[in-house]
Parts: structure tokens; C-alpha cells; sequence
């Protein structure tokens, strides 16, 4: 749907009825769900092929020679320790996404199994949920994680990793503002100081402004499942089919919004950090309780096989573009897949800004070892005791539905904000102040998320767009914070978590365009300084090996000359000419006492050695 048709077959009609606000929200979704269709169809498979190529491009840059280039000037120290630096990348790692998906997503792979994995299911329709009628479900729970794990693990943190590199490149080892457009300078040269760079910087704020609007967007739905879980929704909060309201989300979002914009004008930069580390705290001990209250021993079994699963099957599910699955194939790699690629992609300025940040002094090989790795694990850790759990319980109830809410949900991902709550229940008891307050600690932590999220986001955003200030004023810090929660409100209120994904999907497209181009130039700039460093080290080479066989060459030289002057100086010569000094230095100083011969000739040098005789006199 075009725009002209849009305004004038949609738009003035309803404002002419008065329907004005229900015709924009149905138009918007309409217009996006025709653009979705068009953009997963033709770009999808194209955006699977971008990103198994980021995973490649972060591999080359981190085994090749560009390895041992530093980020930053060649005797700068790394400014956090190792520890410390991992901490960060874990926090990094760390989000919304997590908590949200946590236990839903790997059951909803579960009890909904990609089209083409091995489990035949009859949708119980009257029962409200899928239970197994034959097929291998111990494979089909092994596929869950291995997708699980494909959309949480290095395909993720290889698209963080190449835009963080690209930028940590050109802030700390070429000195250039903290902007998307310096890490294509390489490219396009000067012109990056020009209107391609505004666009450039553009297309980074507006693809960040949506990926944390998605974040924000699932954020206030756990917050208000989680309030929802404890009874702190009032009778007006709910919609006639007994889910939160629209009223509540906004309100939930209005408020933590609020609290995000006071940190923002305070400027309690400390206060963040504080925050940060409490809700690192709270998220392990939280972990933790959740892994010994599951079943411990087989959650950390299952960790292992799961990862070896994984690396198993992580390049056929690399390039899975659901071509033999038809319509269904086609629906779950738009839900999916297509949505996480979209969705990291949209992300990647800001936690590109945040790891190239705290990267300074380590080399590019420990930045992508790092990047890949740590977070990457951590994802790993965290799915399995939540997600791993989830299929435990639903499995041992033969799909009985206890994780999720069988009277408004038939299938998990309808309701996937439930679904950690649940868990929690199942685990400790509905009703217990320990299943209470582990559904407490969850909700503060994805609060707590949302704050740094929305105020860490407004801070980056608002760096691109001055050119790369690092202490932009705080109203426009306030004016971006402002405008991430207005865009996540009308996001979730148009359309819902569906026109979250898509949104993200939407605006990663021309983010990925610019990484690809951030790709060349990178390896562009890389490889001109690797040939700088060949070029010098030849040349230290070069020198040394002349230096080497100059003193070589003299050592012989020198040799030869005392062969020489022994061949025409023998000892008998000069013991005479010994002799011959001590008496003419008596007959010039007559007090002096005459010395020894031996004694003479070591207070004495020898003459210049005489001329060489022709060769045609020593031939007589």
C-alpha cells in the first residue's frame, strides 16, 4: 500500500466520520504487514546470508594477520582489566531479551516445532494447548535449544562484533568522534564530512530509536505481566478477553519512562553504574535459585549436549531460509529468525558504541575472543536453566500446558510474557513468599533494564547525532529518551508485539547496508596498516642484515690485516725496533733509566705499516 492511497482512500474518509485514531492505528498496521511481506520474501534470505557473512568476517578479522592490531595507539594499556572488561561484556550481553525470552522461547520451539523438524503434534483445540501424538520428542527438545541458541549466540554478538570493532578502530586508533560515519572514512574519505555522512548518522539514530523501542516495547510487557502475576493490576487494567489493556501498558511505560527521564536530567551517571551492577547481582543470584530449584544435575547435562548440538548443527541452521516448508516455513522465519537478525542489527550502534568504548588497548584479536565468547556462553547458561527448565516441566507434563495461560493462549508464543511467571510458580510453589519474591526480583530486573536501556540508548543516540559530543546537553538527552518510550507506546498500541518485530525488521534493512560497506572499509583500513607493518618490519630486516654483515665484513677485514702485518712484522723485527726506541728515548731525556725491551714495546706503538710492495716485485 503506497502512501497517496493510503491518506486518501483511508485516512480523510474516517477524519470525515470522526473515526480518525482507529483508521491510523489499522492503516499502520496494514502498511507495515504489506511492507513486512515484501521485505521477508525478497530480502530475507539475503539478511541470512549478511549475517552468516558477519560471522565470517569477525572469525578472519580475529585468526588473521589483523589479529595483533591494536585499538588504539601501539603502547596504550588496556583500561580495564581483563575481569572487569568481561564483566562489562556479560552486562553488555545482558537485557530485556533475555528475561522476556528466557523460558518462552525454547518452549515455544518445543510444544511448536519449526516446520520440517521431526514431530507430529495434534493441536488440541478444546484443551487449549498441542500435546505430542507421536514423533521424536527428545530430538524435537534438542531442535529447540539448537534454534535457541542460533538466534542468542555468536550470529548476535558477530553483528555487535563488526560495527564495535569498525568504531573502536576509528575512536581510538585513528582518533575520530564517537559516529557511525568515521568507521566508512576509509571508504568513502572526506565525503563522510559531507551529506553522506548525515545520512549515515541518520540511519544509525533511526534503526537505534526502534531496536530500543522493541527492547522497551517487550520491557513494559514483563513489567506488566509480572504486576499482572502479583495482583497489582487493578479490574481497568484488563481488555474484555482478560489480558493487560492498552491503558495499563501506556501507563507502565509512562511511568518507568518518567523514571529513566530523571536520570537523564540529573546526570547520576554513578547512580546508573550502581543500578547496572545491583541488577548484574540480582540476575545471578536470581539464576542461580532458579538451577537449584529445576532439576539441577540434568540442566547442567543438558547444558553440555546442548552445546555440542549446537556447534553441530550451527551452519545448516546458519542458512535455513524454510524453502521446503512452505507458507508455515515461511511465517516462522519471519517470527523468528528474520526478527532477531532485524532486531540485533537495529541494536548494533548502541552496543557497538558501548563495547568499542571499553575496548581501548586490546588488540583485535582479543576484542573478537572477548565479544564472541563471553556473552555468547552466558546466553548459553541462561537459556539452558530457564528454557531447558520450561521443556523439563512441560515434558514431564505431557504438554499439559501449565506454563502458559490455556485460556487465552493456545500456544506459547502467544503469551510469551507469562510464561517466566509460571515458571516460577511451577518451581516454588504458586503462592509461597519464595515464588513471590523471585517474581519480584524478576520484574525489578526488567525495570531496571528498561532505565538503563532507555538512558544509556537516548545517551548514544544523542553522541551520533552531535557529530560525536561525549557529554551532549541533557535535553536533547531528554528529548531522545522522550521520543523512545512515544515510539514504543505507539508501536505496542498499533499493533502489538507483532508490530514490534516488524518494525525492527523495517529499519534494520538499511543499517545492514551500511555494516556491509563498514565490512569493506574496515578490512580496507586493516590491510593498509597490516602492509605498513610488513613494510617496516622488511625494512628493520633489511637494516639488521646489512648491520650484521658490515660487522662481519669488519671482523674479517681486521683479521686479515694482522695476518698481514705479522707476515711483514716478525717478532724478531720488532724486538729491534723495541730496542732501538728505548735508546733514542735515553739520549733525548738522560735521567730517564732504560727499560727493558718487552717494556718498551708495550709503552709503545708501532709505525704505520710500510706501503705494499708492487705485485710485479714480490712475483721477482
Amino acid at each position: 500500500m503506497t502512501l497517496v492511497p493510503f491518506v486518501t482512500s483511508v485516512i480523510v474518509p474516517q477524519i470525515w466520520s470522526g473515526d480518525v485514531a482507529e483508521s491510523v492505528e489499522t492503516g499502520l498496521a496494514n502498511t507495515i504487514e504489506t511492507t513486512m511481506q515484501g521485505v521477508v520474501s525478497g530480502l530475507g534470505p539475503w539478511m541470512v546470508v549478511a549475517v552468516a557473512g558477519f560471522v565470517l568476517f569477525s572469525l578472519v578479522m580475529g585468526l588473521s594477520r589483523f589479529g595483533d592490531i591494536k585499538l588504539g595507539q601501539d603502547d596504550d594499556k588496556p583500561e580495564f582489566s581483563l575481569l572487569s572488561w568481561f564483566a562489562m561484556l556479560f552486562a553488555a550481553g545482558m537485557g530485556i531479551g533475555l528475561v522476556f525470552w528466557g523460558a518462552a522461547e525454547p518452549l515455544e520451539y518445543f510444544t511448536s516445532p519449526r516446520p520440517g523438524v521431526n514431530g507430529e503434534r495434534l493441536d488440541g483445540a478444546a484443551e487449549g494447548y498441542n500435546h505430542w501424538v507421536e514423533g521424536d520428542i527428545a530430538g524435537v527438545a534438542e531442535q529447540a535449544m539448537n534454534q535457541t541458541f542460533l538466534h542468542w549466540g555468536f550470529h548476535a554478538w558477530a553483528i555487535y562484533a563488526v560495527i564495535g570493532l569498525a568504531l573502536a578502530y576509528a575512536i581510538h586508533r585513528k582518533g575520530r568522534p564517537v559516529s557511525i560515519r568515521w568507521t566508512l572514512e576509509p571508504l568513502l574519505g572526506d565525503r563522510v564530512k559531507g551529506w553522506i555522512g548525515d545520512v549515515i548518522d541518520v540511519i544509525a539514530i533511526v534503526g537505534t530509536v526502534f531496536g530500543v523501542a522493541t527492547s522497551l516495547g517487550l520491557g513494559v510487557s514483563q513489567i506488566a505481566a509480572g504486576l499482572n502475576h502479583l495482583g497489582l493490576i487493578p479490574s481497568w487494567g484488563f481488555d474484555e478477553d482478560g489480558s493487560v489493556g492498552s491503558i495499563a501498558l501506556i501507563l507502565v511505560i509512562v511511568v518507568v519512562s518518567g523514571i529513566a527521564l530523571i536520570s537523564v536530567v540529573s546526570g547520576v551517571g554513578k547512580g546508573i553504574k550502581w543500578l547496572s551492577n545491583v541488577n548484574l547481582g540480582m540476575a545471578a543470584i536470581f539464576l542461580i535459585a532458579m538451577l537449584l530449584l529445576g532439576p539441577t544435575l540434568w540442566l547442567l547435562r543438558t547444558l553440555v549436549e546442548s552445546i555440542g548440538d549446537y556447534l553441530g548443527a550451527v551452519v545448516p541452521l546458519t542458512f535455513h531460509t524454510a524453502a521446503y516448508t512452505g507458507e508455515e516455513g515461511f511465517s516462522f522465519q519471519r517470527w523468528w529468525t528474520v526478527f532477531y537478525w532485524g532486531w540485533w542489527i537495529s541494536w548494533a550502534p548502541f552496543v557497538g558504541v558501548f563495547i568499542a568504548r571499553i575496548s581501548k588497548g586490546r588488540t583485535v584479536r582479543q576484542f573478537i575472543g572477548g565479544v564472541l565468547l563471553v556473552p555468547t556462553v552466558m546466553s548459553f547458561v541462561w537459556f539452558t536453566v530457564m528454557g531447558a527448565g520450561a521443556i523439563y516441566e512441560a515434558w514431564e507434563d505431557g504438554g499439559e500446558g501449565r506454563l502458559w495461560s490455556t485460556e487465552t493462549a493456545g500456544t506459547v508464543g502467544e503469551q510469551p510474557e507469562a510464561v517466566l511467571f509460571n515458571y516460577i510458580d511451577v518451581l516454588a510453589g504458586g503462592g509461597t513468599a519464595l515464588a513471590a519474591g523471585l517474581a519480584i526480583v524478576a520484574t525489578v530486573m526488567v525495570a531496571i533494564f528498561f532505565i538503563t536501556s532507555s538512558d544509556s540508548g537516548s545517551l548514544v543516540i544523542d553522541m551520533i547525532a552531535s557529530g560525536g559530543e561525549l557529554d551532549p546537553p541533557k535535553w536533547s538527552r531528554a528529548m531522545w529518551a522522550g521520543l523512545e518510550g512515544l515510539v514504543a507506546i505507539l508501536l505496542l498500541v498499533a499493533g502489538g508485539l507483532t508490530l514490534l518485530r516488524d518494525a525492527a525488521i523495517l529499519t534494520s534493512v538499511p543499517v545492514m547496508i551500511v555494516m556491509l560497506a563498514m565490512c569493506v572499509a574496515l578490512w580496507k583500513a586493516l590491510n593498509g596498516e597490516h602492509q605498513v607493518l610488513v613494510e617496516a618490519e622488511r625494512r628493520h630486516r633489511r637494516e639488521e642484515l646489512e648491520r650484521r654483515v658490515a660487522a662481519r665484513m669488519e671482523t674479517h677485514v681486521e683479521k686479515q690485516v694482522d695476518e698481514t702485518l705479522d707476515e711483514q712484522f716478525p717478532d724478531r723485527f720488532r724486538e729491534e725496533l723495541a730496542t732501538v726506541t728505548v735508546r733514542m728515548a735515553a739520549e733525548h731525556e738522560p735521567g730517564a733509566s732504560p727499560s727493558t725491551p718487552g717494556e718498551a714495546g708495550a709503552a709503545f706503538t708501532l709505525p704505520e705499516a710500510p706501503k705494499r710492495r708492487s705485485w710485479r716485485r714480490r712475483r721477482d
